[in-house]
């Protein structure tokens, strides 16, 4: 038990890295939601963040992205904020293109989207926030 701790920790480190691109996906154009505060709070961080919802076209005055696929560059990780159907199919997109780490906001997460993670090399982490581990590090005032 210790050293799955121990893994996810260091996982939940590489992952909030400041050298990595995130996609937040299904950032919310309504600012009190939490796919908009994820990225808005990480983008205030500093890190490189794009937002994805096929739904809206502007998140804090930054282009948003229909999809991973429409993104300028490819995202280190992707941050899922959907419900866990949608997620098992942003799972599959994130193989397809190549992307290797994708952490599921609680609530995101189904043993179907873990089991493919697993089965297709993809890092991921599921039951914890990336907000409360990126405020737990003290990144954000």
């Amino acid at each position: 038990m210790e050293d799955e701790a121990r893994s996810r920790s260091d996982l939940i480190r590489i992952f909030l890295d400041r050298k990595n691109t995130i996609a937040v996906v299904r950032v919310s154009g309504n600012p009190e939601k939490y796919g908009h505060i994820v990225y808005k709070d990480l983008k205030e961080a500093g890190y490189e963040v794009y937002p994805v919802n096929p739904y809206i076209t502007d998140a804090s005055g930054d282009k948003c992205y229909p999809d991973l696929r429409s993104l300028p560059v490819k995202p280190d990780v992707v941050s899922i904020v959907v419900p866990p159907k949608v997620t098992e199919e942003i799972v599959k997109t994130c193989s397809e293109l190549g992307i290797t780490k994708v952490w599921m906001q609680p609530g995101s997460e189904s043993d179907e989207a873990t089991r493919f993670c697993n089965d297709n090399g993809i890092q991921f982490l599921y039951g914890v926030c990336i907000m409360i581990e990126f405020r737990g590090a003290g990144n954000v005032q």
